[in-house]
């Protein structure tokens, strides 16, 4: 099979990222004698350079980790929680029932910076100031600019030039739109993350790191995110001027945590996700429906198989709009909807024709909340610019919304990751740190009573969801992808033609892919659009005919726009592999 590119083999090491620059400092990393947790850490802060557009300091990351040492794996939760202001009562003030997509209302705590600092001391081995170098430096003296910067930015203009003038100063250089393919500086971010390592002092390299997350959360950043959220109004997608909650007490309260990952057995493999204050259970309640049918006789892009995928994945994610919240907050049945009983019973309602319904499964115990209005707000998304990651990619201006890192070092640590939030379209620069925050609260519902209600401290359900696949109870690959509400989607059509049809880790990566929008969106002002199907036009045209004559409202996307995946995989003779996503041409794995 034709591929875009070689998988990448090595034994020393691999890296795959949504960006070449981060997978080539990653490797530089692991050049100079660091581990997979170094590197990834390293990778990542160039990303919050390389790709501002789908990321930034000001983000949200979590991090699924396998310490080779201890042949153990970790969830490291890198999402905030709202802030303690943020109520139902105080939306309903607002006169708001649902929360914005953009500007300063939807900020929770932006929790990448302590996530990949605790990552750092407890499991890596360099100084923060060395995996912040190359940052700094594409900070301090530019970046090169790949052509979907300029495009989000130009589409931003009139809102910086207007209202978001402080982005303006940052994005819109001497008044104006830069260029593809010239070198962008950020300057003031650079001066942030100097600022940090200069206090990082202490007498051990644990205490300087810890010094550095204090400063963040604790001192000079967490003081400036403070002044500006409780002293500006910003116009946001509600069409209005909003001021903020989030302070800088908010943030002082908050720190990273580790968690155990949840896992699914299926097929010798054991797939491990994040809980559910993430989308990520949803790919393994998919899992659970599937083992029940023959996908290995499927063509692997004909339509029974996108037909049996896409029909499982509406009913995983009917679950996730009715059941997922964060667990600290909110009772979540996890064990029972992953249970045989449970998916034996909903695998009967996965028929040969398309469901147009959202069908929450039932739970003992449980009534199932799930919203059934995303039809009629599709007409928000006009209302303004920036909205979230899916809506972005639907007013044309780009089509990325996040990053993800894939890395395996030679004693077998490895790492995935997937960091987002903090956009240059989420919200305006906070002038004194040179960059956004997250507006990662708008998957809140606004209303009381859902497991996904806002509160304070509460995690808002992510769409954010590394994955990490053990193999006879081995290591055996990290991965993940952009995308939102697709993520969960892409991921386990790409895990299941590894497993059922032989392909390379680059084979199904670069395999057509495609998505359903059955369900309510995470992303403001949260629509649905039932039955819909998105096939790359690189399926067959008789797969698309077939699918709307079983009842889909199935439609062709561009040749090359479904799946933004990256994976590395480590395998019993020592060997690793890796590919990358070619849509969009900056996505690269490297290693030797």
């Amino acid at each position: 099979m034709f591929t875009t590119r070689p998988e990448i083999a090595g034994t020393f090491g691999v890296v795959a990222t949504t960006h070449w620059i981060a997978s080539s400092v990653g490797m530089a990393v692991l050049e100079r004698g660091g581990n997979a947790f170094d590197a990834a850490v390293a990778a990542a802060f160039v990303l919050n350079v390389a790709e501002p557009h789908l990321n930034g300091p000001g983000g949200d990351v979590p991090i699924i980790i396998h310490d080779a040492r201890t042949a153990t794996q970790h969830v490291i939760c890198g999402q905030g929680g709202a802030p303690d202001a943020a109520t139902p009562e105080k939306f309903a003030e607002l006169g708001l029932d649902l929360v914005p997509g953009t500007g300063l209302l939807p900020a929770v705590v932006p929790g990448a910076f302590d996530a990949w600092a605790l990552m750092l001391r407890d499991w890596g081995t360099m100084e923060l100031h060395d995996v912040l170098a190359y940052a700094i430096g594409y900070a301090r003296n530019g970046i090169h600019l790949v052509p979907r910067i300029p495009a989000a930015i130009e589409q931003m203009r009139p809102m910086f030039e207007e209202e978001w003038k402080t982005s303006a100063a940052v994005f819109l250089p001497d008044g104006k739109v830069p260029e593809p393919g010239r070198l962008f500086a950020r300057p003031a971010l650079a001066d942030t993350w100097e600022r940090l390592c200069r206090e990082s002092v202490g007498a051990s390299r644990e205490a300087r790191i810890d010094a550095a997350r204090n400063a963040w959360y604790r001192g000079f950043v967490a003081e400036a995110i403070g002044r500006f959220y409780g002293t500006q109004e910003i116009l946001d997608s509600t069409g209005r001027r909003n001021k903020g909650l989030l302070t800088a007490d908010d943030m002082a309260r908050w720190a990273a945590s580790v968690e155990a990952p949840l896992g699914y057995d299926y097929h010798g493999h054991t797939v491990l996700k994040v809980g559910p204050w993430s989308q990520g259970p949803a790919m393994l309640q998919q899992l659970a429906l599937l083992k029940g049918f023959d996908l290995a006789a499927m063509d692997p892009e004909g339509p029974e198989f996108v037909h049996t995928v896409a029909e499982a994945a509406k009913l995983a994610f009917a679950d996730r709009e009715a059941y997922y919240g964060d667990p600290e907050f909110a009772q979540v049945p996890m064990a029972h909807l992953l249970s045989d009983s449970y998916n034996d019973a909903r695998r009967k309602l996965i028929t040969g024709t398309a469901s147009m319904e959202l069908r929450p499964g039932s739970v003992p115990g449980f009534t199932p909340q799930v919203d059934r209005g995303g039809e009629a707000r599709a007409a928000l998304l006009t209302r303004a610019p920036g909205v979230g990651e899916p809506t972005v990619a639907r007013l044309g201006a780009m089509g990325g919304d996040t990053c993800h890192v894939d890395i395996i070092d030679r004693w077998g640590n490895m790492v995935s990751a997937t960091p987002s939030g903090g956009w240059l379209q989420s919200s305006p620069v906070i002038p004194e740190l040179g960059f956004p925050l997250s507006t990662r609260g708008q998957m809140f519902w606004a209303h009381k009573g859902h497991p996904n209600s806002i509160a304070p401290r509460k995690r808002p359900r992510t769409t954010l969801s590394p994955s990490m696949a053990l193999r006879d109870g081995k290591a055996w690959m990290s991965f993940g992808t952009p995308g939102g509400d697709q993520q969960d989607q892409w991921q386990p059509i790409m895990f299941l033609r590894m497993v059922h049809h032989a392909m390379t880790i680059q084979q199904s990566i670069d395999a057509p892919s495609f998505h359903a929008e059955h369900w309510p969106s995470s992303f403001w002002p949260r629509v649905a659009r039932p039955g819909k199907l998105v096939l790359e036009s690189r399926f067959a045209p008789a797969v698309l005919d077939n699918l709307k004559a079983r009842g889909h409202l199935a439609e062709f996307g561009a040749d090359w726009s479904e799946g933004r995946l990256s994976a590395a995989r480590l395998e019993d003779d020592g060997q690793m592999f890796a590919g990358a996503n070619p849509r969009g041409m900056q996505g690269y794995a490297v290693g030797r």
